[in-house]
């Protein structure tokens, strides 16, 4: 057996979604320079514009739960994709700081949520069989994003302008609702449990040590990434033209590092767990050495 067609149909219009979120969410770290000047503010605080999105997506995961926790999973889609174009459209149009600052918060409202609706949609359609293949084809377009996505609006943006990128990334939230509404299947929702019961797992203190490595993870790693085309510039004396080969690079080394870590566990790993202790401590270590460097 394999995923068959229609399925894969599916799972593609999902992972355009997942390309166009990330798309918009990292697409401002490397032209951040240049909406800094075309806005009229520092580059310190145009790294506000970064934060407003991450504080939308911040609110946007839960309010969805809140406001449609158990409508067709479709239906969530296509609204969520709706807020996602609005978002990015008004950051493409926005005047000034504050309605930049307005657009991002907007724009990142959906991206969570987003990550976990198609989740959901791809386990339903593949089934249990291909439930963790469905998936990692849904995520694949944060992959693409990085590794194509991020580095061709910087390359807009040299050759055009930011607004443009982000116009493109807003053309990206249309393709995927028409691709969902053509091949995504209508999907009951979810059984309501009310607000509250979709956090009883909080009571447990597993989520809360997979939440602590996640904020330390990514805040370790967005406190350079969000800053790299300055730093790149500044510190490290790379020319903005080479920023579309700077950004093409890191995302090639955030895939290259998820595919390293998920072979070397496969192949580690034991029924005792004390290789993922080991694979585990090695990380740890390489991660502190690096910051020392």
């Amino acid at each position: 057996m394999k995923i068959s067609y229609p399925v894969f149909k599916s799972l593609v219009a999902l992972s355009l979604g997942t390309l166009g979120v990330c798309m918009s969410e990292f697409s401002i770290m490397g032209i951040l320079p240049e909406v800094a000047h075309s806005l009229s503010v520092s580059i310190p605080d145009a790294g506000h514009f970064i934060s407003a999105y991450a504080l939308g997506v911040c609110v946007g995961a839960p309010l969805t739960v809140l406001v449609a926790r158990s409508r067709p999973l479709r239906s969530i889609l296509l609204a969520l994709m709706l807020v996602f174009i609005a978002g990015n459209t008004l950051t493409a149009l926005a005047p000034n700081a504050s309605m930049m600052l307005a657009a991002r918060f907007i724009a990142g409202m959906p991206h969570g949520a987003y990550f976990g609706v198609a989740s959901i949609v791809a386990d339903k359609l593949a089934g249990r069989a291909f439930s963790v293949l469905a998936v990692s084809i849904v995520v694949s377009g944060a992959t693409i994003a990085n590794l194509v996505g991020v580095p061709g609006a910087t390359l807009v943006t040299q050759i055009l302008s930011w607004r443009v990128a982000y116009g493109i990334v807003a053309g990206v939230g249309l393709l995927v609702i028409i691709g969902v509404r053509a091949w995504v299947p209508q999907l009951p929702g979810l059984k309501d449990t009310g607000f509250r019961g979709q956090f009883r797992f909080l009571k447990f203190p597993a989520p809360w040590l997979i939440f602590l490595a996640i904020v330390l993870g990514n805040g370790g790693m967005f406190c350079w990434y969000s800053y790299i085309s300055p730093f790149m510039g500044k510190v490290a004396g790379i020319d903005s033209v080479h920023m579309t080969l700077v950004m093409a690079l890191a995302g090639l080394g955030m895939v290259l590092g998820n595919m390293t870590e998920t072979n070397f566990r496969r192949a580690l790993l034991i029924s005792d767990g004390s290789p993922r202790i080991f694979v585990s401590s090695v990380y740890c270590w390489i991660f502190i050495a690096l910051i020392v460097v």
